[in-house]
């Protein structure tokens, strides 16, 4: 007896009539529609998440412009294969078809370079961001489509015909409300993913007078087996981004949410960590400088104890930052005194500041003059610190939000008392 396919591989769209979503792209007098519709293809870099398409269009391209077709998977190929097939593609109208092309590594993908000149057609496919992950020489020679999630009335229309399609394999099957909504939601846009969850869940369906009924339990049951995460590639990037944008907005709420999803994506909780101290310095700074000792403590808890305990110090110092009071000026200020000294902006150590601990540094005047603050009171005395040319420079605009408001005030004092009169 033959197993039947699964689910996402027998509706995979045959024709440009059957494919759903992407109407950006192969829309009526959109770029691929008008290139199907003339037969002139040109190499592409198909990128966007999982489920949306891309192999399942490369295949219509190729069918639809009676191109031969070649598939190559980036994770198991090698140059010589590469050379191989990219050579016999030269022999006849033929689509090269380069499943996760993001994992060909940089010689792989410049053995592509010169048939690619001469007309080989290669599309490649990647849920990772190819101006990332390819090279510059590749991406010149392709054009870069973007695919997003499918819609909602893409994956209603999918989620009928699938219905249709797994009545025909025994008794009708039916879904709840909560069921669909909750198969839909929990899809994100990934027609693989809401088919293989659909399947899943009709294979735990309840009898009833002949018919199968699949209600919001079996739904969530199946979608919790096949959820996936992706701790690498764009979701690694985008969810980090993210997670920080969150913190430096003050949702916690926000936050906590990304940070739950790369702990279960498996994202290595140093890193996450490092993101946080990061963040407490760039984003908190002055304003709360508590903010850096809790996550730096986070970052040395995660090191000692490790998860799944260590989620409870990351998650302490998240809600911590995200509540603390923003300011940016402690990056503001180190940017701009480095951006002012590659610009050249740099002079003579003052004499009064340098080095006195060797033998002969005091025949060279080094330390004359210079005025020690603990011998004056409070600690300060009138002095330049900054070479003569940049006596005037200020690169610390502190903020008035938290604790900084304070150390505006007695900065303010501080320039006032040492500034020497002039």
């Amino acid at each position: 007896m033959t197993t039947p396919k699964p689910l996402p591989e027998r509706m995979r769209p045959q024709t440009l009539g059957d494919f759903l979503g992407q109407e950006h792209l192969v829309g009526k007098g959109r770029i691929l529609y008008e290139a199907i519709d003339r037969r002139r293809l040109f190499s592409v870099v198909f990128y966007g998440p999982p489920g949306t398409g891309k192999t399942a269009l490369a295949h219509i391209l190729a069918k639809e412009c009676g191109y031969r077709l070649w598939t190559v998977s980036a994770t198991s190929t090698g140059v010589k294969e590469l050379r191989e097939k990219a050579a016999l593609a030269m022999s006849e109208p033929t689509v090269l078809f380069i499943d996760e092309v993001h994992r060909l590594s940089r010689t792989q993908q410049d053995v592509l370079l010169p048939f690619m000149e001469q007309g080989t057609i290669v599309v490649g496919a990647t849920t990772e961001n190819p101006y990332i992950s390819l090279s510059p020489a590749l991406l010149s020679r392709s054009r870069v489509m973007p695919f997003e999630p499918l819609d909602a009335s893409a994956l209603d229309t999918l989620l009928k015909n699938a219905l249709l399609i797994l009545s025909q394999d025994g008794a009708p099957l039916a879904l709840t409300e909560d069921a669909q909504k909750h198969l839909l939601t929990n899809s994100q846009g990934d027609a693989r993913q809401l088919l293989s969850s659909v399947e899943l869940a009709s294979a735990h369906a309840r009898c009833e007078k002949g018919r199968r009924h699949v209600g919001k339990e079996e739904a969530e049951e199946a979608v919790g087996r096949l959820l996936v995460h992706d701790a690498g590639g764009d979701a690694h990037y985008d969810v980090t981004s993210a997670f920080i944008k969150s913190m430096r907005g003050s949702d916690p709420d926000a936050a906590l949410h990304y940070l739950g999803r790369m702990l279960l994506a498996g994202e290595d909780p140093r890193y996450i960590a490092r993101r946080i101290i990061i963040h407490a310095s760039e984003d908190v700074g002055m304003a709360d400088p508590r903010a850096l000792e809790i996550a730096v403590a986070a970052a040395a808890a995660v090191e000692r104890i490790g998860l799944p305990e260590g989620r409870i110090c990351l998650a302490q110092a998240v809600i911590y930052n995200a509540l603390a009071p923003k300011s940016n000026s402690v990056i503001t200020a180190i940017d701009s005194a480095m951006a002012a000294i590659k610009k050249g902006h740099t002079g003579p150590v003052p004499p009064h500041l340098r080095d006195t601990s060797y033998r002969g540094a005091a025949s060279l005047g080094h330390g004359r003059g210079y005025l020690y603050p603990h011998d004056h009171p409070q600690g300060m005395v009138r002095q330049q610190y900054l070479p003569d040319s940049l006596a005037d420079d200020l690169y610390y605009h502190p903020s008035q939000e938290g604790l900084e408001q304070r150390a505006r005030g007695r900065l303010e004092t501080l320039r006032r008392r040492q500034k020497p009169k002039r």
